[in-house]
């Protein structure tokens, strides 16, 4: 069961929109996320793939170049048996067959159809408050853009996310967010009053994270739906959210430390090849 329970909080400042709403906290108690949380651990190399030595009876010629530190090594060698092209496999049923229907459906049951949610994020960071985020939001095939502000720290959220919402969807959001620091913002601008001031930022209350929508609400509630369930999954999940952040983070200051020490050199590479005794024949040329 799902228990909601309205909260207040105060307008933006004067110009802000009559219509503008916060948010309603849900529980967040069946929304999860699906699958593993990126936490910065590299992916496991690739299967080794057997070395091609070329035997030194088989090297016809040998010319070497150098190229911004490297060495290039070219060599001829004897012509090599390359494996037979594959059969194509079967065309695939048209639209308006049977069995693409039942194809369809199969796989529809195998993969529940998720909602997109694509997010545009601007975090804004200080010593003295907590963290605000700044959403735009353009709801797909709808024509409509949603502003929002959030309470909740949008810069902790990986990349991509698979998750079920309260509401029972599945959704896949994809967030590209930039962090802003407000202190360094605001002594920017005392020492430059042309530079770009913090935006006025609206109050929240405290515990569970919420968002405030700006100017006009969308005419239709579904549109806000995403937003609400990415929230509360955020609330749900905040603790492995932040861990797998923070372990983010010290693996890209890692990575970056051991790039500085340790910068990348080119590879020697060596290019082999062999001319044909028939030259293959030209697509549309006359045989």
């Amino acid at each position: 069961m799902t228990i909601t329970a309205s909260v207040r909080a105060q307008a933006m400042d004067s110009t802000d929109s009559p219509e503008s709403v916060v948010a309603q906290v849900a529980s967040p108690a069946t929304a999860r996320i699906l699958g593993n949380i990126p936490d910065g651990t590299p992916p496991l190399p690739p299967p080794s793939k057997p070395a091609f030595v070329v035997p030194a009876k088989d090297i016809l010629a040998t010319t070497t170049h150098q190229q911004g530190g490297r060495t290039i090594t070219i060599q001829k060698i004897k012509p090599i048996a390359l494996p037979s092209i594959p059969a194509p496999p079967p065309p695939a049923p048209a639209i308006d067959e049977p069995a693409f229907g039942a194809q369809f459906a199969e796989r529809r049951a195998q993969h529940p159809a998720a909602r997109l949610l694509v997010l545009g994020a601007t975090v804004y960071h200080s010593k003295a408050a907590p963290p605000r985020t700044l959403i735009e939001y353009r709801p797909s095939g709808t024509g409509e853009t949603a502003t929002f502000w959030s309470s909740a720290d949008f810069a902790i959220l990986p990349w991509f996310l698979s998750f079920v919402g309260s509401d029972g969807r599945i959704y896949d959001s994809t967030v590209f967010s930039l962090s802003v620091d407000r202190d360094q913002m605001a002594a920017a601008h005392a020492a430059h009053p042309r530079a770009p001031a913090a935006p006025d930022m609206p109050e929240f209350p405290t515990g569970a994270a919420t968002f405030i929508v700006v100017g006009d609400t969308p005419d239709d509630p579904e549109i806000l739906a995403p937003i609400q369930a990415l929230h509360d999954v955020y609330n749900s999940e905040y603790q492995r959210l932040k861990t797998a952040w923070e372990s983010r983070e010290r693996a890209r200051i890692e990575r970056e430390a051991d790039l500085k020490a340790h910068p990348p050199h080119p590879k020697d590479i060596t290019l082999n090849y062999w001319r044909t005794e028939k030259p293959a024949a030209v697509k549309g040329a006359a045989q």
